[in-house]
């Protein structure tokens, strides 16, 4: 199989941006496209052709998609379908829901495009250095084709099995994060109202049974998509007549969440 030469990308914002800077730094020449004239700006500076959507979609063999919601998504793809050549790959990694990237998936394929879903987590600060964790959900030969493009800024790449598998994993792996952020900021500010050195106290926790990721980067995270990412959760589990009690608890409680707090308890 030819190796991909020329990408794409949907989307220019925080993590988008970053994609491509990283593509470009890897060899890749890199089509960019956004709403946004900064953006645009942004990315040009970095090296990445700056042009519209259609033409994101005439250059790229493998094109990123990394936009906020599920139907920007399938606008977002729709324009692609329109000029992709046969062959050529879409990762959505935006995380949207499994059955959009199915829908979308079954779209594509009457015009001989493969769709993967390749949601990332691990946050800002990973993709400022490349070092994404990507959840993979899709066809091997999609998977393939597209694997070192995803390399480009991701240092675990990781295919989990159909279209939605990606999705699935990001949204499961979000349930458990928000819970030890809530459980963190219960905890703390407990030990802070009891007087304790909170700096001090997250550290020595780290090295205990308690330690988790989001302790370890206290401070730094800001919750910002926690109530979205329990609504898809919830959403998923009701379709799948799962009960999730602790999940209902958290959709409350995550209400909370946000970096003023956390960076607060540091003080």
């Amino acid at each position: 199989m030819e190796q991909v030469k020329r990408t794409g990308v949907i989307g220019l914002g925080a993590m988008g941006l970053q994609m491509a800077k990283h593509m470009v730094a890897k060899g890749f020449d890199v089509a960019g496209n956004d709403l946004d004239a900064g953006a645009m700006q942004r990315a040009k500076d970095l090296g990445v052709r700056t042009v519209g959507a259609a033409d994101v979609a005439r250059h790229a063999e493998v094109a990123i998609v990394m936009v906020a919601t599920d139907a920007q998504v399938e606008d977002a793809v729709a324009g692609l379908l329109q000029n992709l050549s046969r062959g050529s790959v879409i990762c959505i990694a935006s995380s949207v829901s499994p059955e959009t990237c199915k829908r979308l998936a079954a779209q594509a394929a009457t015009k001989g495009v493969g769709v993967l879903d390749t949601p990332v987590v691990l946050g800002q600060e990973a993709a400022n250095n490349g070092r994404l964790t990507i959840y993979v959900g899709g066809d091997e030969p999609s998977f393939a084709r597209a694997r070192p493009v995803l390399e480009a800024f991701g240092a675990n790449v990781l295919h989990l099995g159909d279209v939605g598998s990606g999705q699935i994993a990001k949204t499961i792996n979000n349930m458990l994060l928000w819970s030890c952020m809530a459980a963190n900021l219960e905890a703390l500010t407990l030990a802070k109202k009891l007087g304790a050195d909170i700096p001090r106290l997250v550290t020595a926790l780290g090295q205990g049974s308690g330690a988790n990721w989001s302790l370890s980067r206290w401070g730094k995270s800001t919750g910002k998509w926690a109530v979205k990412d329990m609504d898809v959760a919830l959403k998923l589990a009701k379709a799948a007549s799962v009960p999730t009690p602790l999940g209902g608890l958290l959709e409350q409680l995550v209400k909370d969440i946000n970096q003023d707090r956390m960076k607060a308890l540091l003080s």
